[in-house]
């Protein structure tokens, strides 16, 4: 017997739920079902234009292009945001750590060589998703990396409509779709 008195291997009994997940039976095992609505981890990418901090750059998201592939979004997803601005951004892909999912985001939505990034800053939010609230929580991890965009030239990608540095200071939050304004803020921007 180890030191609590239970058989090694044995689960450690707590009223704690910690934040281990398995789909067999959660009690017996010391794991949780994941939160009725999800979890999701995903990684944005904060570029700013040389010495202009206070900027960020964002996208308006190209419909045709295959965004499912590209950042997760299904095409009810891609309708309902193509007309705000969204950070590049994606959920990370299965067992793919959050360097890595930012490095991809760098290459695959802006085509980009690898930039120097900053981070991750880690936030983590739970609420009651407004699309459906009848299904309980919903959990975001959320890896924020900086960097700054190369000097010289607009960048366009296919897979934006348009991409700009905007100043969050002076862009109305309304214009920001996906919840990134909230993301922005997280990251110490503030709205007009």
């Amino acid at each position: 017997m180890g030191e609590t008195g239970a058989e090694p291997g044995a689960p450690v009994p707590s009223a704690r739920r910690f934040s281990r997940f398995a789909s067999d039976p959660p009690v017996s095992s010391g794991s949780w079902p994941l939160p009725e609505d999800g979890l999701c981890l995903s990684a944005f990418v904060l570029l700013s234009p040389p010495g202009h901090p206070e900027q960020v750059l964002v996208g308006r998201l190209n419909p045709r292009h295959p965004w499912g592939e590209l950042g997760a979004l299904d095409p009810r997803r891609v309708e309902l945001n193509a007309e705000g601005w969204m950070l590049p951004s994606c959920h990370l892909l299965h067992f793919e750590p959050p360097d890595a999912a930012a490095a991809r985001i760098v290459k695959e939505q802006l085509g980009l060589p690898a930039l120097p990034l900053q981070g991750p800053q880690v936030f983590s939010e739970t609420y009651a998703p407004r699309r459906h609230p009848n299904r309980g929580s919903h959990w975001d991890l959320e890896f924020l990396y900086r960097g700054t965009l190369p000097r010289g030239g607009v960048l366009t990608h296919p897979a934006w409509a348009e991409l700009r540095s905007v100043d969050p200071a002076r862009t109305p939050r309304s214009d920001f779709t996906r919840s990134h304004d909230e993301v922005l803020e997280l990251a110490g921007y503030r709205f007009p």
